[in-house]
């Protein structure tokens, strides 16, 4: 399975949190639902941190040359 990028995350996060304020989930599927939302802000917050973290060397750097991003 691909990973997903970071805007298909977070639109997933954001339908799934509308889902948990909605009130119309039961007990043991909104447990599982914000088990995995909790799972998915946290790869977007790492995918955030490394692009933060590549744009700042960009601009340490600011040269282009030398800039390749990672697969993780």
């Amino acid at each position: 399975m691909k990973e997903m990028s970071f805007e298909e995350e977070l639109e997933k996060l954001e339908k799934i949190v509308k889902e948990l304020e909605s009130g119309d989930v039961n007990l043991d599927d909104a447990i599982d639902k914000y088990s995995e939302a909790m799972k998915m802000a946290k790869n977007c917050s790492d995918k955030i941190k490394k692009a933060e973290s590549l744009v700042s060397k960009v601009l340490k750097d600011n040269k282009l040359e030398d800039f390749k991003i990672e697969e993780s």
